[in-house]
């Protein structure tokens, strides 16, 4: 009666742990965001545990027949597409019901996006804020109006096809001069990061088109940068 929240490599499959591969290999079933990625990872390391499909259009239906397998004392593994599953992926509506109806939850350390993102960004990350992904449509303008005021270092997750209407509207709510950093394929072979104002980092994606997975890191409101 356990449920193992497990994070996955975020690009580099070296970046996995030796628990985390012991824990998929014994656990009864492995819940996945999407069958077809995890299957490469697993496939990689050798791993033949049952793999179930839970991703943010079944799990509403899902939770309620898990909990009740993990009441009855199976072990489970909940993995995300990459990363720490919970952390903009699946996993925050099985972990509250486990932990309401009883089931031990338990979650290995390990890999996400954000902090490398924050730490080689050259701002400060003694205290920040994680926002995510911006509400694509409704709200958003409300959440940027918070954002420029937020006096911590920002964590935001974004889409390349989005990067420079987000950067822009960043620009707009936030001041030209605002610093900002932008990590792409973080571990994997083409990893860079951009550092600059919110200008400067316009100015560059708007002449340099990327791919892959982005995260952006944005200087908190200070009296340098108050509009």
């Amino acid at each position: 009666m356990l449920l193992y929240i497990v994070p996955t490599p975020i690009g580099n499959l070296e970046d996995i742990t030796h628990r985390a591969l012991r824990v998929l290999k014994e656990v009864d079933l492995i819940l996945a965001e999407d069958t077809r990625t995890s299957g490469k990872l697993l496939q990689h390391f050798g791993i033949e545990t049952p793999v179930k499909s839970h991703h943010m259009h079944n799990e509403h239906k899902q939770v309620p027949m898990l909990i009740e397998k993990l009441k009855q004392g199976a072990s489970m593994a909940l993995i995300s597409d990459a990363g720490t599953p919970g952390i903009s992926d699946p996993g925050f509506l099985l972990t509250r019901a486990c932990i309401s109806a009883g089931v031990e939850v338990n979650c290995l350390p390990g890999p996400t996006a954000f902090v490398p993102a924050l730490v080689v960004s050259g701002l400060p990350c003694d205290r920040f804020a994680f926002e995510g992904f911006l509400p694509p449509k409704k709200g958003r303008q409300t959440r940027l109006l918070h954002l420029a005021e937020e006096e911590r270092t920002m964590v935001l997750y974004e889409s390349p096809h989005r990067l420079v209407k987000t950067l822009t509207q960043l620009m707009e709510y936030c001041g030209e001069n605002r610093n900002i950093s932008v990590s792409r394929e973080l571990s994997k072979k083409f990893e860079e990061t951009i550092r600059g104002t919110l200008t400067e980092v316009i100015t560059h994606f708007e002449n340099h088109p990327i791919k892959g997975e982005l995260v952006l890191v944005l200087e908190g409101k200070s009296r340098r940068n108050r509009q």
